[in-house]
């Protein structure tokens, strides 16, 4: 049966259904039977179907042509485009959605694509016929084939690019007539140039090239052949060679010659000579006349060799030389230098003759450098250890200072001691803090670089271990010391109950001793050097100063405390006192004085 509710532009298959109805009521008005009208209604389907498939057909076939057509264009468009190099033509054309629209927007564009290949060829042909007329008048032959470039009517690379390539020859080959006399001109400047910064014949180079090219007649021209052009070249080519040579020759006796002016300290006056030369870093900053001669060669050589020969009667002297340098930084970093290049053994070597001279110094340079680098390396650690340094001289001076018993008086400076020892007491607590954190540092930096931190020849955390070992023994002893004293003024209290206070005339004595403090020129007092008590087995706290023999600083004249036990029920009031005196910082007991 027929679909009904189909819709067709205007037409529906509601329409369709109510014609059919009105045909059925005709039908029936008639009197057509049920078999007829169903008869007549297939028929009438069929007949709609066979128009709607012929229509289908002829609708097809239209579609498939302008698909062709469509085809046929865009594979015109595109050997066009690839043709003429219009790469971005597509970006150009606008989207169409239906066939019709499609082949109406390509067909203008490959009209225009084939009136552009037109020109395009008018272009190439005419660029053609020039480049083949030039070159035959360059060349002097008459085949024009001769020219390297044929348009080939069937290639089809007609682009942008090929016509700059036609255009680019063109121009070159405009250009090339008039160009050959100023290029011969050039070249034949340039010889001369160098001839006369090597000191070569300028005539007698140029002519073995071409007899015309020294002519100095107006009326006579100059050969600008190919064959011309290629000798100077040539010649150029030979002469940049030499200059190379000689330049390269005189550069390494310059740098001969500067590094014995440096070792000799050589004058000013010995260098003006050379100095001109020496400037110039460049081959083609010669540009005097003479200036690569073989005699400013020979005399530069005979610079070298005299300064070489009065290098030898001087190595000792430079070698004794950059030896302090080396120690000097080695010094200042505490670093241990390299023994083998020792000034005195270095001296004994060069005189048996065990040794070059030479290759010793350059040794010595080179352990300059390395030892300038561990410097840098080492200078955080090296600052650190000298601040810690400074706190245990405040700590020496604070002890001597607590030894003096009459620091709080009112004489004129007590103040300025009584301050300072205010900073010292707290730059000393800081002491332990500063010693962990060079072991950290320490240890880092022999991490970071897989060796030890050594100072003065010992590795520097060891001193620090050292150092914090002893000062807990120190601590150790000094609690040791309060406790058994503690004990022994309990003895002397008991004992001067019993028997009675008496004067002792050692104990007097004692106080009337020096308090290890000296006037000064204002009045003051400060402390005097303190000496080591006899007797004392314990060793006195190491530091860096300590362990490299220079003997500076608080630690090596510090006072040796004693690890064994003091029987204090032996030991006299007076030693007590005397033993207080050495451990400073301890409070005065009451019974004394």
């Amino acid at each position: 049966m027929l679909a009904v509710g189909t819709t067709y532009g205007g037409f529906t298959s509601s329409s369709c259904t109510s014609l059919i109805r009105e045909l059925q009521q005709i039908w029936s008005d008639i009197g057509e039977t049920e078999a007829d009208k169903e008869s007549m209604l297939v028929d009438l389907e069929r007949e709609c179907l066979e128009i709607y498939r012929r229509k289908l057909e002829e609708a097809a076939n239209t579609k498939a042509r302008l698909h062709q057509s469509v085809a046929t264009k865009e594979a015109e468009l595109a050997t066009l485009v690839a043709a003429l190099g219009e790469l971005n033509i597509s970006t150009k054309k606008k989207k169409a959605t239906t066939l019709k629209d499609q082949l109406m927007l390509i067909s203008p564009i490959v009209e225009d694509l084939k009136l552009k290949k037109e020109e395009r060829l008018k272009q190439f042909s005419n660029m053609k016929t020039q480049i083949d007329r030039i070159t035959a008048e360059i060349s002097g032959y008459s085949n024009l084939a001769n020219s390297g470039l044929t348009l080939d009517m069937e290639e089809q690379d007609l682009s942008l690019r090929k016509l700059n390539e036609y255009q680019t020859c063109l121009r070159a080959i405009q250009k090339e007539k008039s160009e050959r006399l100023q290029k011969i001109m050039e070249y034949v400047n340039e010889v001369h140039i160098l001839c006369g910064v090597l000191k070569i014949d300028f005539s007698r180079t140029v002519k073995d090239v071409h007899p015309s090219l020294h002519t100095t007649s107006l009326d006579q021209s100059r050969s600008i052949s190919d064959s011309t052009l290629e000798g100077l070249e040539q010649a150029i080519l030979k002469l940049k060679t030499e200059r190379k040579v000689r330049f390269q020759k005189l550069k390494d006796i310059v740098a001969a010659v500067s590094e014995l002016w440096n070792l000799m300290d050589s004058t000013r006056e010995e260098k003006h000579k050379f100095a001109k030369i020496i400037s110039i870093s460049s081959e083609t900053e010669f540009v005097e006349p003479d200036s690569l001669s073989m005699e400013i060669i020979e005399q530069a050589s005979a610079e070298v060799e005299r300064l070489t020969k009065l290098k030898a009667s001087r190595m000792k002297e430079l070698v004794v030389k950059k030896r302090s340098e080396l120690e000097d930084i080695c010094r200042k970093t505490h670093i241990v230098p390299d023994s083998n290049t020792d000034a005195d053994k270095s001296l004994v070597m060069i005189d048996s003759g065990l040794v070059d001279p030479c290759e010793l110094l350059t040794s010595i340079e080179g352990q300059i450098d390395k030892a300038k680098v561990e410097a840098l390396s080492r200078k955080g650690i090296i600052d650190r250890i000298e601040r810690w340094l400074s706190a245990c001289e405040e700590e020496n001076w604070l002890e001597d200072y607590n030894l003096d018993h009459s620091r709080y008086s009112a004489g004129r400076g007590a103040h300025i001691n009584l301050k300072r020892a205010e900073r010292a007491r707290i730059t000393v607590t800081k002491i332990p803090a500063m010693v962990d954190n060079l072991i950290t540092k320490s240890l880092t930096w022999e991490s970071e670089r897989r060796k030890q931190f050594l100072y003065d020849g010992s590795r520097l955390v060891s001193i620090l271990n050292d150092y914090k070992v002893t000062r807990q023994q120190k601590e150790a002893a000094k609690k040791q010391y309060r406790d058994q004293k503690k004990l022994q003024d309990l003895l002397l209290i008991e004992k001067e109950s019993l028997y009675g206070s008496t004067p002792n005339p050692r104990r007097s004595l004692s106080f009337r001793k020096s308090n290890g403090y000296h006037a000064n020129g204002n009045g003051s007092m400060t402390p005097a050097p303190r000496r080591s008590s006899v007797g004392c087995a314990t060793p006195g706290l190491q530091t860096p100063r300590s362990y490299s023999g220079r003997h500076i600083g608080p630690f090596t004249e510090m006072r040796r405390l004693s690890t064994g036990p003091l029987n204090f029920v032996a030991t006299g009031k007076e030693d007590i006192i005397s033993f207080s005196s050495v451990c400073g910082s301890e409070p005065e007991s009451p019974h004394q004085g």
